[in-house]
């Protein structure tokens, strides 16, 4: 990380105190410059665009939430790379969010390792360098090593169903469908759902 990259801010925005001051306390001990905002409407009030260096956005917040803020952005041409955070593991919005082009979907409690790499793709987007791609040699490998059941599951997590949906749709427990969640994600080598749903693509 260049320093130049760390004189920018890193914007939170969070309606839930613990969670903001949790996270600019992190990324304080890790040289970054956070500012941290308990609304939608307070961050575009006073944030900095060619100051940013990215923004951490909760998933639900008042009247306008993440999702709702990032379009915003969006649509003004404001490019600052997106990163949503929810306690909510909103699969539906994880999808959408990614798709809207979020740099990543964080579930709360995020791991500092998450959090660190998140910002490093946030860096990397702002530098334009690309995502890495996987060969679809090395995605369709990692796919044999699905069984059909986990390939059923990874199908319709692709398409945004909760894991309640799967479970009704499949005929199997919620359980049982955090179970497969865990070794797809595993048998995939992937963070969490943003990166199945880059692979899939």
């Amino acid at each position: 990380m260049t320093d130049a990259a760390k004189s920018k801010r890193v914007y939170v925005v969070d309606d839930d105190l613990s969670v903001r001051a949790s996270l600019c306390a992190l990324l304080s001990a890790h040289g970054y410059r956070p500012a941290a905002f308990s609304s939608a409407e307070e961050f575009l009030r006073g944030f900095e665009a060619e100051n940013s260096l990215c923004v951490f956005l909760d998933l639900r917040m008042g009247e306008m939430g993440g999702m709702n803020l990032q379009k915003h952005l969006v649509a003004k041409g404001i490019h600052i790379p997106v990163i949503i955070l929810t306690a909510h593991g909103d699969v539906p919005l994880a999808v959408e969010a990614i798709k809207a082009g979020a740099v990543d979907f964080i579930e709360k409690p995020a791991s500092e390792a998450q959090l660190l790499g998140a910002i490093e793709a946030a860096v990397d987007r702002l530098a334009d360098r690309p995502q890495p791609i996987l060969p679809q040699r090395v995605i369709a490998d990692r796919l044999a090593r699905l069984t059909p059941r986990e390939r059923e599951v990874l199908d319709h997590l692709i398409l945004g169903m909760t894991n309640k949906h799967i479970a009704d749709e499949l005929g199997i427990s919620q359980r049982t469908v955090e179970i497969h969640r865990a070794r797809i994600r595993e048998k995939m080598e992937a963070r969490g759902l943003s990166d199945l749903i880059r692979m899939m693509r």
